[in-house]
């Protein structure tokens, strides 16, 4: 028979309330957005609207506020992973979803936003209007992964952490700002289209995660002013443009060559 101490602890902390090791992930996840959204506006931003000429200071925020986001892409990788070797609580899905939309909806957002107040030759309210459409291709994005099944090993559409990358790196590329905003609008779309990526498991998790450590280091060269740290970043920027639109070959041809190998099968057992 069960202690009563222990049926009194059931019924302080109903099962949909514990969290589990993911979960937990999760939270990390989620909490390195709102950090990023708080560099991005105490290093940039505000050093911007005071008229600050400290640029070393707005490279090491805007260097720390991607890399936060960085972060949150292996808190986001690595729950997944934890959840399926253990467990997740019933609200697991729901807490993902939610810092998802912190990490890869608001901060990348908001730092389109900034850009577009600090840079030269932007235009605020255009590029406002740029940050609005990343958000809400996330928002989109989320709402369909939560209601349409779509088939084992594939999303539809570019994940939200490798969409939010993508759009960060086109901001410190520095192009032009037209190009850069077309890119930007781009990528959201990329997120709620129906072009299928793979799901990071197994090598691809692990090349995506050594991806990201070099991400962290390349930023890391151009925060501290490193030599060739400048064009490092542009050089490594340039490849997650690159990745995001070659790595829907490998579904695609995955496909391929599956309805290939069926077309086979079928043939052979049609064959007296």
């Amino acid at each position: 028979m069960p202690d009563a101490d222990e049926l009194d602890d059931e019924e302080e902390m109903p099962l949909s309330l514990r969290l589990s090791i993911a979960d937990t992930l999760t939270l990390g996840n989620a909490t390195c957005g709102f950090m990023a959204v708080y560099f991005t506006t105490t290093g940039i931003l505000i050093p911007h609207l005071t008229g600050s000429q400290e640029t070393g200071m707005a490279r090491h925020s805007a260097a720390t506020a991607v890399i936060l986001m960085l972060c949150a892409a292996v808190f986001d990788l690595f729950d997944g992973l934890v959840a399926r070797k253990l467990r997740s609580s019933p609200m697991g899905a729901e807490l993902d979803n939610l810092s998802d939309l912190i990490s890869f909806g608001l901060a990348p957002a908001y730092f389109v936003l900034v850009y577009g107040m600090v840079a030269d030759d932007a235009h605020q309210r255009v590029a406002a209007v740029g940050g609005i459409v990343v958000l809400l291709a996330v928002v989109l994005r989320l709402a369909r992964f939560s209601c349409v099944t779509v088939k084992d090993g594939t999303f539809q559409g570019m994940p939200s952490p490798f969409g939010a990358l993508t759009v960060v790196s086109i901001v410190l590329l520095e192009l032009p700002f037209v190009a850069t905003l077309m890119a930007i609008i781009g990528t959201a779309w990329l997120m709620v289209s129906r072009v299928e990526y793979p799901k990071p498991r197994g090598r691809l998790a692990g090349a995506m995660l050594s991806w990201i450590v070099l991400s962290m280091a390349l930023l890391a060269a151009w925060a501290f002013d490193a030599p060739g740290g400048q064009l490092l970043l542009q050089t490594g920027c340039a490849l997650q443009l690159v990745m995001g639109a070659v790595i829907p070959l490998f579904a695609t041809a995955r496909r391929v060559n599956n309805f290939r190998g069926n077309r086979r099968e079928a043939r052979a057992a049609q064959l007296p």
